[in-house]
């Protein structure tokens, strides 16, 4: 930008055409998720707890893209074991944010520029622990082009689509039974999330950290998080809320006993419990896999739009016996 200044009397705004400074943004955004670099140089560091406020204000430019990120700040702190991985941010010789990363067995990554990215990818090789790497298709493609060099290898990978709710539904008639779980039902609830783990990952967390996945799953009935239906002493439907905010609360696990299914009992479960969440929140995501059509139906249904399309890497664990 030109430095000089003009002499005027007029507001400086008044010369700028608003709508078509819009749009010249928006064109730029569609064609690049990353915003212009400015030459500085940058630091990558470990973020602490001081810096919460200001990691949450940055996430919140991009709520539904990074609920989870921000969910574990929420729930557990920027420092935390709860978090089975360490947040990182990249700054600007400025002193401002570019990106924000949790580098640990889930990988999950906002970077706004190129750079931060490539810090990241960086800062991630030397993590070799890693279960997961998560994050919008574009995002995640640079991110491996950083990243696969030194980093652990690919064991399995896949696409999800987004999915949100924005407005509930109207319901006829209440669900009724429709709870939160208790620890009671630990064991019915376990084994099912645990399965389903497995159908998305090929690894069954039951099988390769029992006490950790039963400890987890614990600590997410003890806060609430996990709605389920039972009739006849057997779970019918589940739903466990990964990440809750004021603007997004992202679901996952949501399962339908395959001896209630075609019946509309899920679509009227998850109606109604949606329609209790947007009370506290403004939006609702899942993330589905793109072969799942059957499941793209059952959300399109209870009126989840497609917000955009998402990767999945799952990384060969290294022994570290031999390293």
């Amino acid at each position: 930008m030109n430095n000089q200044l003009t002499p005027t009397n007029e507001p400086i705004m008044s010369h700028i055409d608003t709508q078509s400074m819009n749009a010249l943004i928006t064109e730029v955004m569609a064609e690049t998720p990353y915003l212009p670099e400015a030459d500085v140089t940058v630091n990558t560091a470990e973020l602490t707890e001081n810096d919460r406020n200001e990691v949450l204000a940055f996430l919140a430019e991009q709520p539904v893209q990074t609920v989870c990120m921000a969910g574990f700040i929420r729930d557990n702190g920027l420092v935390s074991p709860n978090n089975r991985g360490t947040f990182y941010g990249v700054r600007n010789s400025e002193g401002r944010l570019e990106g924000v990363a949790l580098i640990g067995h889930a990988t999950l990554i906002e970077a706004r520029t190129h750079r931060a990215m490539q810090e990241f990818g960086v800062v991630a090789q030397g993590f070799q622990r890693t279960h997961l790497v998560l994050g919008e298709k574009d995002k995640i493609e640079q991110f491996w082009n950083y990243y696969a060099d030194e980093g652990q290898e690919m064991r399995l990978a896949s696409r999800e689509l987004l999915f949100e709710l924005r407005n509930a539904m109207q319901i006829r008639e209440e669900v009724e039974g429709l709870r939160r779980a208790t620890i009671d039902d630990l064991d019915k609830v376990a084994p099912i999330q645990a399965a389903m783990a497995e159908a998305e990952s090929g690894i069954n967390p039951l099988s390769v950290d029992p006490e950790g996945f039963i400890a987890r799953c614990t600590r997410r009935i003890e806060m609430g998080r996990v709605w389920v239906i039972e009739e006849d002493g057997q779970l019918i439907f589940k739903a466990d809320i990964q990440a809750d905010t004021p603007d997004v609360i992202y679901l996952e696990g949501v399962w339908v006993n395959p001896i209630a299914r075609s019946k509309g009992i899920g679509r009227k479960c998850l109606r109604q419990l949606s329609q209790d969440l947007l009370t506290r929140t403004r939006s609702i995501c899942v993330l589905v896999n793109e072969e799942n059509e059957r499941a793209h139906t059952f959300y399109r249904m209870c009126n989840f739009k497609m917000r955009g399309v998402y990767d999945s890497i799952f990384l060969k664990q290294v022994d570290r016996r031999t390293n």
